[in-house]
């Protein structure tokens, strides 16, 4: 283990790159931890009408059990990622994933709403400590040359979560297991998280920021406050109809960030060591790889959009709906593991070529939804994945590739933390568009267009992506 004093020295060659082969049984022990806070959002979906009905909640109450947990999740990952740096990765990424499993077993046993939305809101805390470990110490541990293939892998890991929660909570819905009803989402975790923090304790090796100092509370307040008045009303305002309130938060947010702003500025300036380093955002490789990130996860819209569609216009059950996703959660993850060769024949332009059979695939999805290509759907959703599965870790590979390792659990806390944003912003404003165009209807058509309309702002925020990756450098 490496001692706290002998942390790694800023951009050296960690030892672990050179001999110690534990790097790769640890790998599938870290992707554990980018598997279940992605695996645990959307299997929770297809359990919703279950959980309303064996609890008594009402629906706002089981709103809330998947906005908690979002909202949680996403306000504290940066924090999460500051941790790894200042206390250690390996014991962050243990006491997270430790946390995560006991919560998982309080959600399952639940006996009543509000006990699952507190479980939800600790799973949310505890995912938000575990999940930035994983890119910090794909960073620290592996050389640059392997980590665009641990990074692929990194990125099928969430396109095997997407499969798995699509198909799985229809499963466990419906067929019960064990007895159980909506309890066994929560409690499959158990397993899955005891195996991890066995495998942890044997792989892992433990790895600090170079002179980490103490976490900026002030820092941290600010920030969570921040994102907090920007999540929230993006999770909840669609189903709370917008009211005043929710305006004026989503309205305070930027005044918050600019205060936010200020005071770490003010702590730089006194030679202290703020939570967030702004000069991150100078580096062209970082800063336009967030904005592809915000682009390319408000793409999470498709899911909630094509749901809809698939079991109130098309009149599918959960699990068919499920399955009808298929394509391109197949796409998407076999496309991961082809992405680190693509990206060494083709430096930054594989990037640009994701994004263009993403626009590809979706257009294909469009016909075939207008009633001009029918027989192309299934080709065309998975094109799509594909072209998702090649820009996914990429856009990781821009963001914290070219950062000094001191920052890495920051980076990473700043990535999945605009992910987390970008879904949100997609469902907010995507979702948006998709319900005002379908109004009140209730006919194949009326859905079916507006689907496709949504489907086409997905289209064009593929294409800004695309122009973004342009201006990345050579080398990323």
């Amino acid at each position: 283990m490496t001692a706290k004093n002998q942390a790694i020295p800023a951009g050296s060659a960690p030892k672990a790159e050179k001999n110690d082969s534990r790097r790769w049984f640890a790998l599938p022990v870290l992707l554990t931890g980018a598997f279940l806070p992605i695996l645990d959002f959307n299997v929770v979906n297809l359990a919703l009408p279950e959980i309303r009905k064996s609890l008594g909640a009402t629906a706002s109450d089981v709103q809330f059990v998947i906005s908690a947990y979002a909202a949680t999740y996403a306000v504290f990952l940066i924090t999460g990622g500051r941790l790894g740096d200042w206390l250690g990765r390996k014991r962050m990424f243990i006491f997270g994933i430790a946390g995560f499993t006991l919560v998982s077993t309080l959600c399952g046993i639940a006996w009543s709403a509000d006990i699952l939305i507190t479980g939800r809101i600790l799973q949310g805390l505890t995912a938000a400590v575990m999940a930035p470990q994983v890119l910090a110490s794909i960073r620290t541990v592996f050389s640059p040359a392997e980590q665009s293939k641990a990074l692929g892998l990194y990125g099928a890991t969430f396109g095997l979560a997407n499969i798995v929660g699509q198909i799985m909570g229809g499963v466990l819905v419906t067929f019960h297991p064990f007895g159980l009803a909506w309890q066994a989402i929560f409690l499959i975790n158990v397993p899955i998280g005891l195996l991890a923090i066995i495998g942890s304790v044997l792989f892992l090796e433990n790895s600090y920021a170079e002179h980490a100092q103490k976490i900026d509370l002030g820092g941290v307040i600010l920030l969570s406050a921040t994102l907090c008045l920007l999540v929230y009303p993006l999770i909840e305002g669609r189903a709370l109809a917008w009211p005043l309130w929710i305006i004026i938060m989503l309205a305070a947010s930027p005044v918050a960030l600019l205060v936010f702003i200020r005071f770490e500025q003010r702590v730089l300036r006194r030679a202290s060591f703020p939570l967030l380093d702004l000069s991150l955002f100078r580096q062209r490789g970082f800063a336009i790889g967030i904005a592809m990130a915000l682009l390319y996860y408000m793409l999470s819209s498709f899911y909630l959009t094509f749901s809809v569609y698939l079991q109130g216009g098309l009149h599918l059950t959960a699990l068919d709906a499920g399955l009808r996703t298929l394509p391109f959660g197949l796409g998407y993850f076999i496309a991961s593991f082809a992405s680190a060769g693509i990206m060494l024949r083709l430096g930054p332009r594989a990037l640009t070529l994701g994004f263009a059979v993403q626009v590809l695939g979706f257009g294909l999805v469009i016909f075939a939804i207008a009633g001009e290509l029918p027989q192309y759907t299934e080709i065309g959703l998975a094109t799509a994945g594909l072209g998702y599965g090649i820009v996914m870790p990429l856009v990781i590979k821009a963001i914290i590739g070219g950062i000094d390792r001191r920052h890495a659990g920051l980076a990473s806390g700043i990535a999945i933390s605009t992910f987390q944003i970008g879904a949100a912003l997609g469902v907010a404003v995507l979702g948006g568009v998709f319900y005002n165009v379908l109004g009140a209807g209730d006919n194949i058509a009326i859905y079916a267009h507006a689907f496709a309309i949504t489907l086409s702002c997905n289209v064009v925020l593929l294409i800004a992506g695309g122009v973004l990756s342009l201006g990345l450098p050579h080398e990323f």
